[in-house]
């Protein structure tokens, strides 16, 4: 009977290894979503645009696009979510360029026209080329520059303004991190599998001093609010949550005009323009 126990605790164990070692490999394809093709490019959203192509730590060509925002010296460094490319992000280009922004926004490695493929390490490479690229060839002091980040983006820009010293931060629709997030929709599963990436957004607030706004809609299907209001529950001051309506990729829209005017304000109080060149 003790041999049969033992067997069977074998057995099972070997199951659990087995499985953690698939969904391991698998994990990647769980959570990055590229999309190569680009449906659209922001001359067709009426705005004027640059290709810029950046060069990582690690030798990975990314395309990304620089919007310029005439006689603004205030930029914002977009990190998109974890499915589609650039071109998908049209909705929100417009909005910050109407907050009179220039802004750059990139394609991880991996998605639309960036080379290589997408992993949590290699995203943060991407990030810090992006902010090299506005310090040292747009010439931006770091404290015009904006850090924004949509669900997996925010945890990358959380993460970037742990590495350099940014005007502000704005996360939305961010998870607190990888685990919470499984642990959310697979509680039982969540528990006997092994993450291959963290993306712990909520200990990367606790290390960053510049002003933050988290942007959460109560009613994510996707990111529960709670995960938000972890994130600012952890942060230090100063901080502002923005509560939203609707869901996790529509909220920001469905919750115009308060979505636009409460980023606005949060950048007048901490980041406010000027009308003098930015070089």
């Amino acid at each position: 009977m003790k041999q049969e126990i033992v067997s069977t605790a074998v057995m099972a164990l070997v199951v659990l290894l087995a499985f953690n070692a698939w969904l391991w490999l698998q994990q990647a394809s769980m959570i990055f979503f590229p999309l190569r093709s680009l449906d659209a490019t922001p001359s067709r959203w009426g705005m004027a645009y640059e290709e810029v192509t950046l060069r990582t730590a690690d030798d990975i060509a990314l395309h990304g696009w620089y919007l310029p925002a005439a006689d603004s010296d205030r930029v914002l460094l977009f990190f998109h979510g974890n499915a589609g490319n650039i071109s998908h992000r049209g909705d929100s280009l417009a909005i910050f360029h109407r907050l009179g922004l220039n802004v750059l926004i990139i394609d991880y490695r991996g998605y639309g026209r960036s080379e290589g493929r997408p992993s949590e390490e290699g995203l943060q490479r991407d990030a810090q080329a992006a902010w090299r690229f506005l310090r040292e060839v747009k010439g931006f002091a770091a404290e015009r520059i904006v850090l924004f980040g949509r669900s997996l983006g925010g945890a990358v820009a959380a993460r970037l303004a742990t590495e350099v010293k940014p005007a502000a931060l704005i996360l939305e629709s961010t998870f607190s991190s990888a685990r919470d997030v499984a642990a959310e929709h697979y509680p039982l599963l969540s528990k006997l599998i092994l993450l291959r990436y963290s993306f712990d957004t909520a200990s990367r607030v606790k290390e960053i001093d510049c002003p933050l706004l988290v942007v959460h809609s109560q009613d994510d299907e996707i990111i529960p609010f709670h995960l938000g209001q972890r994130i600012y529950t952890a942060a230090n001051e100063p901080k502002q949550l923005l509560r939203l309506r609707g869901g996790h990729n529509l909220g920001f829209i469905q919750s115009q005009p308060q979505y636009e005017r409460g980023i606005g304000e949060f950048l007048s109080r901490h980041v406010p323009g000027e009308l003098a060149a930015k070089k």
